[in-house]
């Protein structure tokens, strides 16, 4: 199977130990492209730094919601340069977290995702949305940029939610999560999701798929989510790879623009 992890983050400090053999050993793990999120000016810098270093990495510019307190006009004129590169192709990692009672105000982080939703507008890019406990004020404001394609990563809302979503265009990112026994709304969403609209993400470190929960997630864990996904979908697992492979090259306008892969088995988990 060939994969494309559309959403780790490598440039966390949980990878620093062995970082480097980490990302050189994805190829032949089947992982044949990456997008390295920012979730500020800094961490969208570093993404970029890895993404320079290999063919099939590829980075996300933006201000995530826990991360935006504070931010000026400095930080979105940032974003925007940072997007000029080739390999930035898409700004994120935005949208609304209601979760911690320490994250910045609602409306502060309303107007921060509006911005940069204005941004990928001008830019044509699209998007990685993070919405945690804010469906439907990200669901209404998305609404307000009908122009704006992309991806609502980890998406925890309900069917009717994915429903409103796919028939204005958007994808569905899945991880880790599908794989877990309290997963009872994903398959319900998985139902209503067309196969042309579903990517797969590890969202690493964060999330590991059972059997490898509890550990450090990385890209090697992806077959544990494309094959929970082609269960409840009715196909084999190497259709929903192909499948997710084309639809994030779609995602992210890279077709044509991935090497090809040197995968040379399927060697599944990590550590």
């Amino acid at each position: 199977m060939k994969l494309f992890d559309t959403h780790a983050h490598y440039n966390d400090n949980a990878f620093d130990r062995d970082r480097e053999a980490l990302l050189d050993a994805l190829p032949d793990a089947g992982v044949g492209a990456v997008v390295i999120p920012g979730v500020d000016v800094e961490s969208a810098r570093s993404a970029l730094a890895l993404a320079e270093s290999r063919p099939w990495l590829f980075a996300a510019a933006g201000l995530h919601p826990e991360d935006c307190a504070g931010c000026t006009d400095k930080d979105f004129d940032a974003v925007r340069d940072l997007c000029g590169h080739e390999k930035v192709v898409a700004i994120g990692e935005i949208g609304l977290d209601y979760y911690w009672a320490e994250n910045p105000p609602k409306e502060f982080q309303q107007m921060v995702f509006r911005r940069q939703l204005q941004m990928a507008l001008e830019l044509d890019l699209p998007v990685i949305v993070h919405d945690r406990e804010a469906h439907g004020d990200c669901l209404e404001i998305v609404k307000e940029f009908p122009g704006v394609r992309g991806v609502f990563h980890c998406f925890s809302g309900s069917p009717e939610m994915a429903e409103e979503l796919l028939k204005r265009g958007w994808y569905l990112g899945f991880d880790g999560p599908v794989t877990y026994k309290n997963a009872r709304r994903a398959p319900e969403v998985v139902a209503v999701t067309p196969l042309d609209r579903i990517v797969v993400e590890t969202d690493a470190p964060y999330m590991s798929p059972v059997p490898n929960r509890g550990r450090r997630n990385d890209s090697r864990n992806l077959p544990y989510i494309v094959e929970k996904l082609a269960e409840w979908k009715g196909i084999s697992p190497e259709e929903m790879a192909e499948a997710t492979w084309n639809n994030g090259l779609r995602l992210f306008g890279l077709e044509g623009k991935v090497p090809a892969s040197r995968q040379t088995g399927n060697d599944q988990g990590v550590n």
